[in-house]
């Protein structure tokens, strides 16, 4: 008999459907010479170093640096229960051997070992990796079940990424905490992505605006114009010797060009395309991709290729065919479907580029979330796209002479719209537009004239540096520390594809950065923290190398153990370079702390509530009334709970928040978040829209 390990129970659910193990039981299935089931993602965690040593529990320099020996961990009360049934069902005499179903990647890895190894099982595992939870997919996996043994690098990698993260972690925040005299979270990935945000901000106030102007005359249905200055009598003194004169055409250059079709979607780009299109952080794009990967609607949504392999040729063409027929974007695709573009094998390492399944063939789209939906019908079109003809166009420049100045235009004639069609239905459904088209040039002949032309001047601004959104801030992190390493070094970057989204959502949870609309901007707290940490916390360039070294672990490249001490020599080192606060500084943190003390009245059981790191706790130890500021109501508005919220929450019962975010419309509106509390685990709240009489008290409350 073999144990399947998934990582959720609907994944567990999935595979056990396959395999015939159809009798439920409390916490697993078995049948058909199987028994299948599940963590709850990570059942256990690093423990907090006061497990350690009691004396740890106070955070001080005296204590520093926290290294463990040997690595305890913690369990969280509501997983006890899944955690020791594991434990048992591992030891059963009928289980041979363990399979390892978590999710293909090196966090699921790492989620499966931990708890195989706290079990101290020693049975054989063997490792089911697929990129589809289609039923076709899993028998295929079960048919091929990998060896445990060949994975064993991947968790390595996974595992000196979680003890990094922890020692960094723990230590910087600890160090850099009791010297400034205020709680401060800094972290291996997250410290870096902040300082990138800070330094675009900083660009942004020390930018400084310049005027421009550019002459311009306007003949035979068109606008040519002259070179940029920045001296605006200089380009008066050109309108107005060209206003009322003949221009003549001196040089037509026209070329063909051709744009290839756009490469498959990896995670990070989908991530950036829905961003830019939807409004969709990056952590909401992923929670719509692993369930439609879970409904086996999408394939395996954390990967990095744009590829995919030979075997999957068959696949890709029957769901082409069905798209063109099927779908509104698929009506706008012409010509044949070159398949070629998107396989290569040697691209393509742990997971394939994220597609549709053919269970699309049997789904009704309008019954998924609006957010799923949305997510779903981008793949479909991106693979159209990649598959489609290149968009072939004339460019033409023409150069244009008046009075002894010379001036362009710039105009695209289309010649086959290729794979850009597809986009544009797309686009229009959404009713959005794609990029702004230059202009289409009348025909026009070499020494061609145009009498009485009309001049003019365009006044115009340099404009600072753009804030980031999810979509630029993603693209910044994918390459973070490029541009000064070696052209032949591999890509680096910050975090990876499955990590982006978790650190910029703790990056706001922190209160570090917030969100105002798409854009993503340090608070004043973001940028002091920056400010005081060394380099080599901070600098991307770093990070990005230990990014890179974890993949050499998973290839066999360096040492786990090489790796590890690299960074805890770091972490000593900066613990003695920094004993003290550095006293210009210390100002910054001086100010009282917004975040905590009593905020209002617990309403259970009438103790006093106070604000935390973490959320807003009743001090009454043996009430369990706390409001999480990482909150999945709030996350799913694109809110985050403040301390103002919380507070209006407790004395009022309702909080007016505006810009709250409709997933089922796709768009924002204002309403009262009411506080409805049934003594549970978890405090549930309800939306309230307001009625006339609310219009008038609404502003004064407003969140």
């Amino acid at each position: 008999m073999k144990l399947v390990i998934a990582e959720k129970p609907s994944v567990a659910l999935s595979i056990a459907k396959v395999l015939g193990a159809s009798k439920m039981h409390d916490g697993y299935l078995d049948g058909g010479g199987y028994v299948v089931s599940w963590c709850f993602g990570h059942l256990l965690a690093f423990a907090d170093p006061g497990l350690y040593d009691e004396t740890l529990k106070a955070w001080s320099y005296d204590t520093l640096p926290i290294i463990p020996d040997k690595w305890l961990f913690s369990v969280e009360r509501d997983k006890k229960k899944q955690l020791n049934l594991l434990c048992d069902l591992m030891k059963m005499k009928e289980v041979e051997s363990i399979v390892c179903a978590t999710d293909a990647g090196r966090e699921g890895e790492l989620i499966f070992r931990r708890v195989y190894y706290y079990s101290k099982c020693n049975k054989p595992i063997e490792r089911l990796w697929i990129s589809s939870m289609e039923d076709e997919a899993i028998r295929e996996g079960f048919d091929h079940l990998r060896s445990g043994e060949d994975y064993e690098l991947l968790y390595q990698a996974a595992l000196c990424r979680a003890q990094a993260d922890w020692i960094v972690g723990i230590n910087a925040s600890r160090l850099f905490s009791v010297l400034y005299k205020s709680r401060l979270n800094v972290g291996r990935v997250m410290s870096p992505t902040l300082a990138l945000m800070v330094k675009r901000e900083a660009d942004i106030h020390s930018f400084k605006s310049k005027p421009f102007y550019i002459s311009e005359i306007t003949c035979g249905g068109f606008t040519a114009s002259a070179e940029r200055t920045d001296d605006q009598h200089t380009a008066e003194n050109i309108r107005r010797a060209c206003d009322g004169q003949s221009a003549k055409v001196a040089k037509i250059d026209t070329h063909k060009k051709s744009e290839k079709p756009p490469k498959l979607y990896d995670l990070t780009t989908l991530q950036r395309e829905c961003n830019r299109i939807f409004g969709f952080t990056a952590q909401q794009t992923l929670d719509y991709l692993q369930s439609l990967y879970e409904k086996k609607l999408s394939t395996y949504p954390r990967t990095d290729s744009c590829y995919l392999t030979e075997d999957m040729r068959d696949t890709a063409e029957k769901l082409i065919a069905w798209l063109r027929e099927n779908t509104a974007v698929g009506k706008g695709f012409m010509g044949n479907a070159d398949i070629t573009r998107i396989m290569d094998n040697k691209k393509v390492t742990d997971h394939h580029a994220i597609i549709p399944t053919m269970e699309i063939t049997k789904c009704d789209p309008a019954e998924l979330p609006k957010g799923e939906r949305c997510v779903l019908e981008l793949i479909e079109a991106r693979l159209l796209c990649a598959v489609a003809q290149p968009n072939i166009y004339e460019a033409t420049t023409v150069t244009l002479t008046c009075a002894d100045h010379a001036f362009t235009a710039k105009g695209k004639t289309v010649l086959q719209s290729g794979w850009k069609e597809i986009e544009r239905r797309f686009l229009s459904e959404l009713k959005q537009s794609a990029d702004a088209a230059e202009p289409v040039l009348p025909k026009l002949t070499e020494e061609q004239l145009f009498d009485y032309v009309t001049a003019s001047v365009r006044e115009g601004k340099t404009t600072p540096p753009k804030r980031y959104t999810e979509d630029t801030l993603l693209s910044a992190m994918e390459t973070a520390g490029a541009e000064e390493t070696p052209d032949d070094a591999e890509r680096k970057g910050l975090g990876t594809s499955a990590t982006r989204a978790s650190i910029l959502e703790k990056l706001v949870t922190s209160g570090f950065v917030e969100r105002r609309k798409k854009l993503l901007i340090p608070t004043q707290t973001g940028i002091n923290l920056i400010r005081i940490l060394p380099d080599n916390i901070k600098s991307p360039l770093l990070t990005a190398e230990w990014e890179s070294q974890l993949k050499q672990i998973e290839r066999g490249e360096i040492s786990a153990e090489d790796f590890m001490t690299g960074i805890t020599d770091m972490i000593r080192d900066l613990i003695q370079t920094h004993d003290h606060p550095e006293k210009e500084y210390l100002p910054l943190f001086a100010k009282e702390d917004t975040e905590s003390g009593v905020i209002g009245v617990c309403p259970r059981c009438g103790s006093s509530v106070v604000a935390k790191h973490k959320g807003f706790f009743c001090e009454n130890r043996d009430c369990s009334f706390i409001l999480w500021k990482d909150n999945p109501f709030f996350r799913s508005k694109k809110k985050q709970l403040t301390k103002s919220i919380a507070t209006a929450l407790l004395s009022d019962g309702r909080a007016f928040v505006d810009d709250l975010y409709s997933e089922k419309k796709n768009k924002n509106y204002d309403a009262f978040v009411v506080l409805n509390d049934t003594g549970g685990k978890y405090v549930n709240f309800k939306i309230e829209f307001p009625q006339r009489s609310d219009h008038k008290r609404k502003k004064g409350s407003r969140k």
